[in-house]
């Protein structure tokens, strides 16, 4: 039987949303007040599809039978004999909850509620409704369409059945499924940021200058972007409310600390590529792409952030938040680590990791170098990961 998809929410991530499940047979109906937004959002599909097109992925039949799939509504009650409805709209709870009631009002009592929510409590979110064991989280990486993971996120209440069903929906459109704890940050956001927060601190302790952290993080770490760059494509409006709330959610624990080289841009309105100016200005000229950083310097620096990364990825497997081999899916999958950071651990061997963390810590003095008490005891009993 055909599944009835609901997407709330026409942006970026709901319209994608929307395309893989109308991609794979659902029949998919995107809501938003926003007619113009609407319009865009079915504009957008188009142009999508006669790209893969012209690159030989589908045909036109492909092309019109997915169009058929979706229909895009400002009618709320369009939704009310769907399946899964899944929301894709802005960061802010209150306005979610408004929603959630809403929809639930709508839905049959067999209908999954779910939220793409990258930060928010999926537990808090699943409290607005009535029933809340049919509520989760089903988080989506930009662009949907392209990126293989999706996080699946239980609340507390969250019926175990219907975890399974949503995993296996998720999984039967191609997906890469990882399940997550309902934990600040989930998985990737979570481990991902030391490599944003220390290479900023890097920076502004004057080791470094961005271009130089970017070189090194991508010659010497093999990532596809370094954190500079990335942070300026992301937009740091997005990337300093993420940290912001992950920072907060985890009581101030300073290992999530924001910077304030990041806060200042924000507030100066300097957003990174969309606003033309961020820890770089745009468009880039060949002489702002040119490093001549040393290779110690490169080590060094791929060295500190690596290592905060590996013991934030020990520390989600020692909190339970996640699997070993999801924590390195995530992280290979979702950003496009060059290797699993629990790997990465086995391989520079976990006593050194432990060393290199105790380095810090003896430099510093502060928490957010405090090493996984995982690692300590991976070390004191000559154990691996894999």
């Amino acid at each position: 039987m055909k599944k009835t998809v609901s997407v709330i929410g026409s942006g970026t991530m709901g319209s994608g949303i929307a395309q893989i499940a109308a991609s794979h047979g659902c029949n998919t109906r995107v809501y938003d007040i926003n007619e113009d937004s609407l319009a865009k959002s079915k504009s957008n599909l188009e142009k999508i599809l006669n790209r893969l097109i012209e690159k030989g992925r589908i045909d036109v039949k492909i092309k019109e039978l997915i169009q058929t799939h979706i229909t895009y509504t400002t009618d709320l009650n369009s939704i009310k004999d769907s399946d899964l409805v899944i929301e894709a709209i802005v960061e802010n709870f209150d306005i979610k909850k408004s929603l959630f009631t809403k929809v639930e009002a709508l839905v049959s009592d067999d209908c999954v509620i779910a939220s793409n929510t990258s930060s928010l409590s999926i537990t808090s979110l699943a409290a607005t409704l009535k029933n809340a064991s049919r509520f989760i989280g089903i988080h989506f990486f930009n662009p949907a369409p392209i990126m293989k993971l999706v996080e699946v996120i239980p609340a507390l209440q969250t019926e175990q059945a219907i975890v399974r069903n949503v995993k296996s929906l998720v999984d039967s459109w191609g997906k890469i499924v990882v399940t997550a704890k309902d934990t600040p940050g989930f998985i990737v956001n979570k481990v991902a940021r030391p490599f944003y927060s220390e290479s900023f601190k890097i920076y502004e302790e004057g080791m470094a200058t961005p271009l130089e952290i970017d070189t090194a993080m991508k010659q010497v770490g093999g990532f596809r972007m370094g954190p500079f760059e990335l942070t300026d494509f992301i937009g740091h409006d997005v990337n300093y409310k993420v940290t912001e709330t992950v920072w907060k959610s985890f009581y101030y624990d300073n290992r999530y600390q924001p910077a304030f080289c990041q806060k200042n841009l924000v507030e100066a309105g300097y957003l990174g590529r969309k606003s033309g100016r961020g820890f770089y200005s745009y468009p880039r000229t060949e002489a702002d792409q040119e490093s001549k950083i040393s290779e110690d310097r490169m080590n060094a620096i791929t060295n500190r952030v690596s290592i905060m990364l590996i013991n934030e990825a020990a520390d989600t497997l020692h909190r339970n938040i996640a699997s070993r081999d999801d924590i390195d899916t995530a992280m290979t999958k979702g950003v496009n680590y060059p290797k699993g950071l629990l790997k990465w651990a086995d391989e520079l061997g976990i006593e050194e990791c432990v060393r290199r963390m105790d380095i810090l810590f003896d430099e510093y003095h502060e928490e957010r170098y405090r090493c996984s008490p995982l690692l300590r005891k991976m070390a004191r009993k000559e154990e691996t990961f894999y």
